[in-house]
């Protein structure tokens, strides 16, 4: 074992270079100060990105675990630093999304006297994350980074967050190298998966249901060939969109209302049986479906729903388990079941195309996505920030590959979109990044446009601009049959907020204006807002507001 000397934060830095780590997402704070020379006299330096507000670093990282599926690391200052990212973190913890947050940690020879931003802060972390603890010394720390970069990146991965006391970051000691080791992958039971095997085997109406542990766990390649190879119908959430490519013949996302309602056997795999899926109750309320739940580890399984079955596991090993039983026993027809579910595609299709090429004034927020998604690069990472206006996105938008779509997942928070934005163009550096903002959601964040513009990180941002709370004005009329709080400033220039920033942009009142104004945003390689106003009455038709 080699040894490691020098100050803790050059430790920290070791061990989070072991694992991969690229870049430290950041807000300048004196608690952290080793850290950042950590990064600046490593071999090879580590890049530094300052935000202007830690929860934009937070996110980040987030999003960085999520598109890397290494973990992310933020790096927040004592006190409020760390607790302006709690929001980003407890959304990690949510999505399962793998990172690594340190925060600074009033001086241990000062504990108790009332320094400045003394705070214990693992208590408050505690219940948002897979681990929280202070590494009490400098000689903790080079182990103890190894750790959380190993407990975030594995199975189920998430947020693992650290504090150091300010006076052990700047002490020098002496440890073992971090080794960057990963754990192994949890192999799932072959009587699981061969009974599973035999639920699809005996199902006429069968469905897989793909989400975001699909791509986290690496198994997207398997996910798909089960699905070609044994013809499955599937829909696909959160990450796992792009598994399977728009337009493919056996993702039936268009049908999804009648494949969740007329199916035998709903498999749902690497996703939560959480208020986006009913709670896990599927079919005719005469004849529920029988479901299956496959998740990448034991504590992730269902302990609500009515199960037929469930594996954990390793979800690679699990498809190729299926694919392997299923093509060992005769094969089964479900040709008239995936014809139908075809055809109510088809259908879809061509309902949607009214409202993707509506003319109405003002603005029908589907138009944007008529617009949109014809300019959009099979390897375009589109990221979702905000209520009513990204949700017509989870209707429209299907990504043609794996890894290119980020949004809140079940925490549903806003302002998580310019650090996603950031982490995005930084992970695909050749790939479009669009970034998808309500008004409302924007408030949250925009500042850090400044950001993009700093490290020169051009992202074309989409605005669809209702001048309100659009996700809670129209539940709230329903309820009372009036609104209040859900409005905002009629038509604001948030596009001259971000050309004082140093960015470009532009307000489109006319549908027939979207489209130049997206070419141009993609053309002008900088950060370029297109504010369009859209009608705060079209709003989204939704079947559930998550309780």
């Amino acid at each position: 074992m080699t040894d490691l000397t020098g100050h803790a934060g050059e430790h920290a830095v070791a061990a989070a270079q072991a694992h991969g780590v690229e870049t430290m997402f950041t807000l300048s704070g004196a608690h952290v100060f080793p850290m950042y020379d950590g990064a600046v006299k490593a071999d090879p330096p580590m890049r530094l990105l300052d935000v202007r507000h830690e929860q934009t670093a937070a996110f980040a990282a987030e999003a960085t675990g999520k598109l890397t599926r290494v973990p992310g690391l933020a790096v927040l200052t004592a006190g409020p630093g760390v607790t302006n990212g709690v929001s980003a973190i407890a959304q990690a913890q949510f999505a399962g999304s793998p990172m690594v947050v340190v925060g600074g940690r009033a001086p241990q020879n000062r504990w108790g006297s009332g320094s400045l931003q003394e705070l214990d802060q693992p208590p408050i972390l505690a219940s948002v994350s897979k681990h929280a603890a202070t590494l009490a010394t400098a000689a903790e720390v080079a182990g103890g980074m190894d750790e959380a970069f190993r407990l975030a990146g594995s199975s189920h991965r998430g947020p693992v967050f650290v504090d150091v006391p300010m006076d052990e970051f700047f002490n020098s000691a002496t440890s073992d190298a971090p080794t960057g080791h990963r754990a192994e992958p949890i192999e799932p039971d072959g009587d699981a998966v061969a009974k599973v095997a035999r639920l699809l085997a005996e199902a006429s109406r069968p469905l897989l249901v793909l989400g975001t542990d699909v791509w986290a766990d690496g198994a997207e390649v398997a996910a798909l060939r089960l699905v070609e190879q044994v013809g499955l119908p599937a829909l696909t959430n959160g990450m796992g969109r792009g598994v399977i490519p728009g337009g493919h013949r056996l993702l039936v996302t268009k049908a999804r209302s009648k494949a969740l309602k007329e199916a035998d056997l709903v498999v749902v795999v690497g996703t939560p049986l959480d208020f986006r899926l009913g709670y896990g109750v599927f079919g005719d309320p005469e004849a529920p479906a029988r479901v299956v739940h496959v998740a990448d580890s034991p504590g992730q399984v269902s302990r609500h729903a009515d199960l037929a079955a469930s594996v954990a596991g390793d979800l690679t090993q699990v498809f190729d388990g299926l694919q392997a039983a299923l093509e060992r026993g005769r094969k089964p027809d479900w040709g008239t079941w995936t014809s139908d579910l075809q055809d109510a595609v088809a259908a879809g299709v061509e309902r949607d195309r009214a409202l993707l090429t509506a003319e109405a004034d003002p603005i029908h927020p589907a138009r944007i996505y008529g617009e949109l998604v014809p300019r959009l690069a099979e390897d375009a990472v589109v990221i979702g920030d905000g209520g009513d206006f990204v949700s017509f996105a989870g209707k429209y938008v299907e990504p043609k590959r794996p890894g290119g779509w980020l949004d809140p997942g079940p925490y549903g928070c806003l302002g998580a979109g310019l650090g996603a934005a950031i982490a995005a163009r930084l992970a695909r550096p050749s790939s479009q990044v669009c970034l998808l903002l309500g008004d409302g959601a924007a408030g949250f964040s925009l500042m850090d446009v400044d950001t993009l513009v700093r490290h020169d990180l051009p992202v074309v941002m989409v605005m669809g601009n209702n001048s309100a709370w659009a996700l809670e004005k129209g539940p709230m009329q329903m309820l009372y049959g009036y609104d209040v709080v859900a409005d905002l400033a009629q038509q604001t220039r948030y596009d001259e907020v971000v050309k004082a920033l140093g960015g470009a942009g532009e307000t489109v009142t006319d549908p027939k204006q979207i489209g130049p104004a997206i070419d141009r945003a993609f053309e002008a390689n900088v950060p370029y807002l297109v504010n369009v106003i859209t009608d705060v009455e079209a709003a989204y038709p939704r079947a559930t507001f998550g309780i």
